[in-house]
């Protein structure tokens, strides 16, 4: 679907996740040609005005117009063409479900249903007297099927290949991530009711509800797309809406390395950290790029062993064959069956794991987690929000201490240094690009401190005329704690190499 913008140099198709096809019939009407270029184009006429506007001059068009140019999202401008669509949809709207069964369109399949809505929208817009041209009509339908099957409003911005982010503040207010920019965007929701609407429509899909007994949900699209859904009395301005899109393109280190967001050294370090079975706590902010750096690693996972992924949401994108994946279930309404991630962590070491992969680390079974590394299940991954690797491992020792359980402050330090091995900061920066900042390793204790070494940084310089920052990714040059791991794996050679 398309909206139109004003852009007459880089003119965008963004395809609809549907296709009407151009034998639909549709309604017959009067509009010449070049009406289809006029700066104003045609407005709904009510009968009263018919006399009106017949006595009303046409503006000339003008010289290789490009009003319609299609644009995916528009910023600062809402298209005269969207806005009179948008009116004509909320007076065919009501009309059109008098007429149907929403249950049984539900059922049908996409295409005979748009066929079967254009020839009613057709009768409506006649009895209504409204006229549009073939395409806006076409654009109507599209509109009027999102409202009732899709995600309304925010069906183009999901076809957008260019946005990773939308974020819904209440009815009037879109923004979207572009290039690691946050934009207003010229969705809008026609109040708050049609905003729940929507959001009760995500959760239904997979099992959960949002109300007022339950404001708070986690939930996915059906392309993997992760949801966070608050709603009144907590969210004070109306519902909000945040959906991290699911990224079509596998993000790989050597597509990493081709972007700049780390350097070939530090990604062949990576490499070998992956292929040596390495237990890896991945740190940043949100938005940063932790879950897409996991995914990057988890190729590197031989396609033999047997996966278990735990998370509060499932939007892991394992490529191996033997995955089994989990995900936490929230309480019902009487307060009683949830499912922790220390539930279904402690489950998970009954099912025979080679790699035990948990989607963030935000609590008690961070203790969990730590003991099952301790335990044989070397390369486990996991994430955690933090802004350095130091910070990494005081927030996990932190959460060990939610677990409930007793223990002295330097035991715990102790486990965490025999469980994790390496932390892997990753950062989004002020121009929107998101890079690997630290690479540091974790050595072992001295007294009661955990010792860590740093292998890779950043170094920030300066930024060009784009306002893109410039640096250099550095190395330590010293040895890896973990060469002979690698040595055992005949990886020793690239990694020292790398240093």
């Amino acid at each position: 679907m398309t909206v139109f913008g004003m852009d007459a140099e880089a003119p965008v198709e963004v395809k609809a996740q549907f296709e009407i096809p151009e034998s639909i019939p549709l309604q017959e009407t009067t509009i010449s040609e070049e009406d289809e270029f006029l700066e104003e184009p045609v407005v709904p006429l009510a009968s009263d005005s018919l006399e009106a506007a017949e006595q009303k001059p046409e503006p000339e068009p003008e010289e290789n117009s490009n009003a319609f140019k299609l644009e995916p999202v528009t910023e600062g401008y809402t298209p005269r063409a969207a806005t009179q669509i948008e009116v004509t949809k909320e007076k065919v709207q009501p009309l059109l479900l008098e007429r149907i069964d929403i249950s049984a369109a539900v059922s049908m399949d996409r295409l005979d249903l748009a066929r079967d809505i254009s020839d009613i929208v057709g009768d409506i817009l006649m009895e209504e007297r409204i006229q549009l041209n073939q395409r806006e009509q076409r654009e109507l339908i599209e509109r009027l099927m999102h409202d009732m099957l899709g995600l309304g409003p925010l069906e183009p911005l999901l076809a957008d290949e260019a946005v990773t982010d939308i974020m819904v503040n209440g009815a009037k207010q879109v923004y979207v991530e572009k290039k690691g920019k946050l934009v207003l965007s010229e969705c809008q929701f026609r109040d708050d009711a049609h905003v729940m609407s929507i959001a009760s429509r995500i959760v239904s899909h997979v099992g959960r509800r949002v109300d007022e007994s339950n404001p708070l949900v986690d939930a996915r699209l059906a392309d993997g797309s992760r949801v966070n859904i608050i709603i009144p009395p907590l969210a004070i301005d109306g519902p909000s809406i945040s959906i991290r899109k699911f990224a079509k393109q596998k993000i790989t280190l050597d597509v990493m390395e081709r972007q700049g967001n780390l350097s070939p050294s530090a990604a062949t370090v990576l490499r070998v950290a992956g292929r040596c079975r390495l237990n890896i706590l991945i740190s940043g902010g949100t938005g940063s790029g932790k879950t897409t750096m996991l995914n990057a690693i988890s190729q590197l996972i031989d396609p033999g062993e047997r996966i278990v992924t735990i998370e509060d949401a499932a939007e892991l994108q394992m490529q191996q064959p033997h995955v089994v994946r989990l995900e936490t279930r929230s309480a019902n309404l009487e307060g009683g069956g949830e499912i922790t991630m220390r539930d279904l962590l402690k489950n998970s070491l009954r099912m025979r794991p080679d790699r035990i992969i948990l989607g963030e680390i935000r609590g008690g079974e961070a203790i969990d987690m730590l003991q099952a590394m301790n335990t044989g299940h070397d390369g486990s991954l996991s994430t955690i929000h933090a802004n350095r690797p130091r910070e990494a491992l005081t927030r996990l020792e932190n959460m060990v201490g939610m677990s409930g359980v007793n223990l002295p402050a330097k035991a715990v330090r102790q486990q965490i240094s025999s469980a994790i091995d390496l932390i892997i900061q990753v950062s989004r920066m002020r121009d929107g690009v998101r890079r690997i900042t630290y690479i540091s390793e974790v050595v072992g204790m001295e007294e009661e401190v955990i010792t860590m070494q740093d292998l890779f940084w950043y170094e920030y310089k300066g930024e060009d005329k784009g306002g893109r920052l410039l640096g250099d990714f550095k190395s330590s040059g010293l040895r890896p704690h973990f060469t002979p791991r690698a040595a055992y794996f005949g990886l020793d050679k690239m990694l020292l190499g790398a240093m």
